[in-house]
């Protein structure tokens, strides 16, 4: 099982003069749920090394297992440091990607050309995709083999308006997650607020917030393994 994970390039948040980047949770509650299972992981980003990390998801009140765990892993954070470039990957060399949230893919990995090619080729390769958060804002301009929206008709989920407002930054991200994944032609749905929640339609799974992050890889386990 080799498993792509895609992580953003992107740390400013909007023009507040915060940062932002990739939430640990939603990238080390998957890369462990992955590894323990024997999965040969790949770590990439657009701009290839270090991948900002959103300093509120180190904050005590964000901290799960794979977080506590993901401190004391050097040697992954040595691999994390030297993440490949997005441009580099071959889709045929990978079985899966999976591609975690934060609020940085909003701003580089939604419209990034190497993403969005990617994604059609493991489409059309019949392989699985996986995001969680907002970071299913990645395949909101890829299309299908028909060159269909990827989302429309299917049944998905991803960060919600109202945890959007929870968080205050509904007037600093360039676009609410619920309503263009709703634009595309999504079948979105969700659970309340910050409950674990992971829809499954076909190869694509989706997850809404960071609680939904590791039911996300365990479902895209039961793809690989079929």
């Amino acid at each position: 099982m080799k498993v792509l994970i895609v992580l953003t390039s992107h740390s400013e948040l909007g023009n507040t003069g915060k940062k932002t980047g990739f939430w640990i949770e939603e990238f080390a509650a998957p890369y462990y749920t992955l590894k323990d299972a024997g999965a040969d992981i790949t770590l990439v980003s657009p701009k290839g090394g270090q991948p900002p990390i959103d300093p509120k998801s180190a904050e005590p009140d964000a901290q799960t297992e794979a977080t506590k765990r993901f401190e004391k892993d050097e040697a992954l954070k040595q691999q994390l440091a030297r993440t490949k470039k997005l441009s580099e990957i071959n889709a045929d060399d990978f079985d899966a990607v999976f591609f975690p949230g934060g609020h940085g893919p909003l701003w580089d990995l939604s419209g990034d050309s190497n993403s969005i090619a990617l994604i059609e080729k493991f489409w059309k390769a019949k392989k699985p995709v996986a995001a969680v958060c907002h970071a299913p804002s990645v395949l909101l301009n890829a299309k299908d083999e028909a060159g269909e929206p990827l989302v429309k008709g299917k049944k998905v989920t991803g960060f919600t308006n109202t945890e959007e407002e929870a968080v205050q930054l509904t007037n600093v991200v360039p676009f609410l997650l619920e309503d263009e994944l709703k634009n595309k032609g999504g079948d979105y749905s969700k659970k309340e607020d910050w409950a674990s929640y992971v829809i499954q339609d076909g190869l694509l799974i989706t997850g809404q917030n960071p609680a939904s992050s590791e039911e996300a890889a365990h479902q895209l386990l039961q793809l690989l393994k079929k």
